[in-house]
């Protein structure tokens, strides 16, 4: 920052001087130049040929010509100091506008911090000020910007107290926590996820053994009641509200001795 300052110096110093040039130069012209109209002084002697022909007046009608255009500049230069001066009141506000944001920010930074302690309106604003003058990057300074940033430093009070370190400290930590919370809950959602797809593919395995051993019972059922006949036997079906087993065996009396 103090690179710029140094170069906008040099710059404004670099345009006085070349306007106080261009003004001295100007009137010197115009001086000579009227003197040697009434014969006081002599006109610039400059003869030019051009070709075969020589101008021996060549040098007064340049030295009107000169003159002219010096004057001409010199007209300009109450417009060029307008706009200077345009210029350096821009940059000074600008410079103030900087320099109140700077050190509004610091002070509602110590307002948040919980460094002030008056509750008055005006004890607020004097310890304010007297915490921005006391403050080593604010050395530099005027006293009218630092008052400014105390005064609204002391208006916005209560968005200090509202947005409080410790407040915000306490919010983010309670968001952190509610965000491990919801990061535990996701965990357990897919662990719970996990384990009723192993439980569902499970009980799917569990059905088709049950429907393998139902339908191998089924064969086995159908052989038994195809091979008794040849043997003999006959296998009765109860009704199936009794409590006696649904299949019989009815064995056949043996024939008696004779």
């Amino acid at each position: 920052m103090s690179l710029v300052t140094a170069a906008i110096q040099i710059s404004r110093i670099v345009q006085y001087i070349a306007v106080a040039l261009i003004g001295l130069v100007a009137f010197i012209a115009l001086g000579l130049t009227i003197a040697a109209a009434f014969g006081a002084f002599p006109w610039l002697n400059l003869p030019l040929t051009f070709g075969d022909v020589t101008y021996p007046q060549a040098g007064m009608y340049v030295q009107i010509a000169l003159t002219g255009l010096l004057c001409a500049m010199a007209f300009m230069i109450p417009t060029n100091a307008r706009v200077m001066k345009l210029e350096q009141s821009h940059r000074r506000f600008q410079l103030t506008m900087d320099d109140v944001a700077r050190a509004y920010h610091l002070c509602h930074t110590a307002d948040r911090a919980g460094v002030f302690t008056m509750s008055s309106e005006f004890d607020a604003v004097r310890e304010r000020l007297a915490y921005l003058r006391d403050h080593p990057d604010l050395a530099q300074l005027e006293a009218g910007v630092l008052e400014v940033a105390a005064q609204m430093s002391q208006q916005s009070r209560h968005l200090a107290d509202v947005y409080s370190d410790e407040k915000v400290a306490r919010a983010k930590k309670f968001l952190t926590e509610r965000q491990e919370e919801a990061e535990r809950q996701q965990e357990l959602i897919v662990e719970a996820l996990h384990a009723c797809t192993e439980i569902r593919k499970w009980a799917e395995q569990v059905e088709l053994e049950e429907s393998v051993v139902a339908s191998q019972l089924q064969q086995l059922d159908e052989k038994l009641q195809a091979a008794l006949p040849t043997l003999g036997y006959t296998l009765e079906h109860e009704d199936e509200d009794r409590e006696k087993p649904q299949n019989v065996v009815s064995m056949p009396q043996k024939p008696a001795a004779e």
